[in-house]
C-alpha cells in the first residue's frame, strides 16, 4: 500500500484515470535496470526515479568526465572523476527517497549479465556501443525480459521495445553489426546536448507503460527522430523466425564474446602498445616514426601531436597502400580505442612495426604536454 507521503508525491499520477493508484503501486513493486548512466541513462534515471519505480539499478563502469556535462544532466563538476553509477544512485536517492537506487560500478559483460538482468523486471538500453547492445539484447532474450532500446547520434535518435509481447528483438532488426569504425561514436561524431533527453523520455514512457500495463508500446515499431527537422518517422518491425537468438530454432543459447562478434580487437599486447613517455623519448632521439591521427577533423582542430598525419579511421582502409611495410607507424586517437582498430587493420595487412598510443592524445596531454587542450 502507498504511504500518505507517497500519495501526496504521486498525486498527479493518481488523478489519471488510466493510471491511478493501481498503476502507481505497480511502479513501486517494479525493478528496472538501466544499462549505461551516460547521455540516455541520465534523464532515464531522473524520470524513472521521480515516477516512483521501486528498485532502480544503474550499471556503468565509467567515471564522470568534463565533456560528459554537456548532456549527462545527472552530474555536476563535483562528480568529475567519480564512478557514474555511484554518483547517479546518490542523486536519484536524493530526488526520491522512496526509490531503492542500486549502483553497479562495473561493465556489463558476458560473465555478469544474466545474473544481473535476471534480478530485474525490465531492462533499458542506454549504451553507446555495439558489443553491449548485442549483449544486452541476448541477455534479455535468454532471461525473458523486455528490452527498451534507444540510441543517439549527432542530431538523430531512435527508440523501440524489443522482446516484448511476441515482438522482435534487436537482432531481428540488426542481424549483424557494422564493420568496426564504420559508425562513429558520439565522441567522434558529436551529439546535440538536448537530443538524449528526447529519446530517453520516450524510453522512460515505454518502460512505465510496460510496467503498469497501460497504452500501446513500441514493440514491433522503430521510432526515428530528427532534431534538425523536428520530425518523427515510424518503421514497422517483425520478428524474424530465423533470428539466431529469438527465432523458432535459436542457435545462440548462451552469451558469447561480443567484442569478437563485433570485430573489436583484443586487448593490445605490450609489444603493440606504446606509452606516451616512450613515444616522446623515441621522437626526441630522432627516430623515424610516422604518427597517424585517426580522429575526426573537428577533434584535430582542438589539439594534435606535432608532425602527425591526419587520416580519419573511416578513410584509412582505402589509403593503406600509401605506406610500406618497412615503416614504423604509430596510430593515435582520443583515448586509444579507434587507434587500436587502426593498428589491427595494418597488422592484418602484414605490417610488422605498428603501434597504438596507449591512452590516446588524452594520455599524451596528461603525461607529456600538460598545456595541450583536452576535450
Amino acid at each position: 500500500m502507498l504511504t500518505s507521503a507517497e500519495l501526496s508525491r504521486y498525486s498527479r499520477h493518481l488523478s489519471l484515470p488510466e493510471f491511478g493508484r493501481t498503476g502507481q503501486e505497480r511502479l513501486r513493486a517494479s525493478r528496472v535496470l538501466i544499462v549505461g548512466a551516460g547521455g540516455l541513462g541520465s534523464p532515464l534515471g531522473l524520470y524513472l526515479a521521480a515516477a516512483g519505480v521501486g528498485v532502480l539499478g544503474i550499471v556503468d563502469g565509467d567515471v564522470v568526465e568534463e565533456s560528459n556535462l554537456q548532456r549527462q544532466v545527472l552530474y555536476t563538476v563535483n562528480d568529475i572523476g567519480h564512478f557514474k553509477a555511484e554518483r547517479a544512485a546518490a542523486r536519484l536517492s536524493a530526488l526520491n527517497p522512496h526509490v531503492d537506487a542500486r549502483p553497479y560500478a562495473m561493465t556489463l559483460s558476458s560473465e555478469n549479465a544474466l545474473a544481473l538482468i535476471n534480478d530485474y523486471d525490465l531492462v533499458i538500453d542506454g549504451t553507446d556501443n555495439f558489443p553491449t547492445r548485442y549483449l544486452t539484447n541476448d541477455a534479455c532474450v535468454l532471461t525473458g525480459k523486455p528490452n527498451v532500446y534507444g540510441s543517439i547520434f549527432q542530431f538523430e535518435g531512435q527508440a523501440s521495445v524489443f522482446h516484448h509481447d511476441g515482438g522482435p528483438c534487436y537482432r531481428c532488426l540488426f542481424p549483424e553489426p557494422p564493420p568496426p569504425g564504420m559508425v562513429p561514436s558520439c565522441a567522434e561524431g558529436g551529439v546535440l546536448g538536448v537530443l538524449p533527453a528526447m529519446i530517453a523520455s520516450i524510453q522512460a514512457t515505454e518502460a512505465i507503460k510496460i510496467l503498469t500495463g497501460i497504452g500501446d508500446t513500441l514493440s514491433g515499431r522503430l521510432l526515428q527522430y530528427n532534431a534538425l527537422s523536428m520530425s518523427f518517422e515510424e518503421l514497422r518491425l517483425r520478428r524474424d523466425p530465423q533470428c539466431p537468438v529469438c527465432g523458432d530454432h535459436p542457435s545462440i543459447k548462451a552469451l558469447i564474446d561480443y567484442d569478437a562478434f563485433c570485430g573489436i580487437p583484443k586487448t593490445l599486447t605490450q609489444e603493440s602498445d606504446i606509452s606516451p613517455e616512450a613515444l616522446h623519448a623515441r621522437l626526441q632521439q630522432g627516430e623515424n616514426l610516422t604518427l597517424i591521427d585517426v580522429r575526426e577533423p573537428y577533434e584535430r582542430e582542438i589539439c594534435a601531436i606535432a608532425g602527425s598525419l591526419h587520416i580519419p579511421l573511416q578513410t584509412l582502409p582505402a589509403r593503406i597502400n600509401e605506406f610500406n611495410k618497412e615503416q614504423t607507424l604509430v596510430f593515435y586517437c582520443k583515448s586509444g580505442g579507434r587507434s587500436a582498430s587502426a593498428r589491427a587493420l595494418f597488422s592484418d595487412a602484414d605490417f610488422k612495426r605498428v603501434y597504438n598510443l596507449s591512452g590516446g592524445i588524452l594520455a599524451w596531454a596528461a603525461k607529456v604536454d600538460p598545456d595541450m587542450p583536452r576535450y
